[in-house]
């Protein structure tokens, strides 16, 4: 995704360090990584932001897991023949940055992002090295796209899921893109607007930024102080 002048501009100019943070997206689309997801083209923007400040980013898509339901670390051991779980919190624990997006469907989130946070919640018990709950000292953000109402509310479920589960939540720690309400264009579609919209870039600049500095300063300090929270 190329960057417009601006968001070159903040990248170029930075005077912090972050090359030693990692950041994971989790696309909760509906598609399989072989077909385009128009969440990802969302994605792509705060990405390059990312990788532009040498953070090491990776992004995957809970779809192309095999994840049981469930609220239990591994569910193979409440009688689930497979759950690949266990893989993606492998990632979800060295990652400094956490950012969960989904598309609307129906005004909510997606399915897949309904099940991701259920599973978040399934190992959130875990303590770190200071005895505190598994996801203390990490930052989080969400990514919204649709064509049609319900980016606030989506944004608004999953941010304080991650809050309440340990994650930190920077100011503007959302971004979204909603089309024409109905059978409209999506995101990527030619002519849709989307890549160019204003609004849009300016938000997922500022969360992408504001995901930056905020793990930058945690991590700095060593992580939120234990005393009183274990």
């Amino acid at each position: 995704m190329a960057l417009n002048e601006k968001q070159l501009q903040m990248c170029k100019s930075s005077k912090w360090d972050f090359s030693d943070l990692k950041a994971l997206f989790l696309n909760c689309t509906l598609k399989r990584t072989s077909e385009l997801s128009h969440t990802q083209g969302l994605i792509d923007i705060s990405q390059a932001i990312l990788e532009k400040n040498g953070v090491s980013v990776e992004v995957l898509r809970p779809v192309d897991y095999q994840l049981a339901y469930g609220v239990y670390p591994d569910m193979t051991e409440k009688g689930w023949e497979r759950d690949d779980w266990p893989i993606i919190y492998e990632k979800v624990k060295t990652a400094n940055i956490l950012v969960i997006t989904s598309p609307i469907w129906l005004g909510e989130k997606s399915s897949v992002c309904t099940q991701v946070i259920e599973r978040l919640y399934s190992t959130s018990g875990d303590l770190n090295e200071h005895g505190q709950y598994a996801y203390y000292g990490r930052v989080g953000g969400c990514l919204i796209t649709g064509n049609e109402d319900g980016a606030k509310h989506c944004s608004m479920n999953i941010l304080y899921s991650l809050q309440h589960l340990g994650y930190v939540i920077p100011p503007q720690a959302d971004a979204a893109w909603v089309g024409e309400a109905g059978p409209g264009a999506s995101y990527l579609d030619p002519g849709s607007g989307g890549p160019e919209n204003e609004f849009t870039n300016r938000n997922t600049t500022f969360m992408t930024w504001n995901l930056l500095h905020l793990a930058r300063m945690i991590t700095d300090a060593g992580g939120i102080p234990a005393h009183g929270s274990r």
